[in-house]
């Protein structure tokens, strides 16, 4: 996680789930903070949780904060 925006958090699909991409990389599709914060978790930032996500500047939110989740 080298860049200034590390982490990307696109736009709800029509179920809910929103592509992340940690590093440059496509990680998963999250429908929650919890999975969010296992994908950040796998990528080497074991401390982090729902709250770390939410207040974090590394994570940049498209088409809606850490609250959008439906389309």
């Amino acid at each position: 996680m080298t860049s200034t925006t590390a982490v990307i958090v696109y736009p709800p699909t029509a179920d809910g789930g929103r592509r992340v991409r940690v590093g440059g990389h496509f990680v998963g599709i999250a429908y929650g903070l919890v999975d969010i914060a296992a994908f950040l978790q796998e990528a080497g930032l074991q401390d982090w949780d729902e709250m770390d996500v939410v207040r974090s500047p590394l994570i940049e939110w498209r088409g809606g904060g850490p609250d959008a989740w439906e389309h």
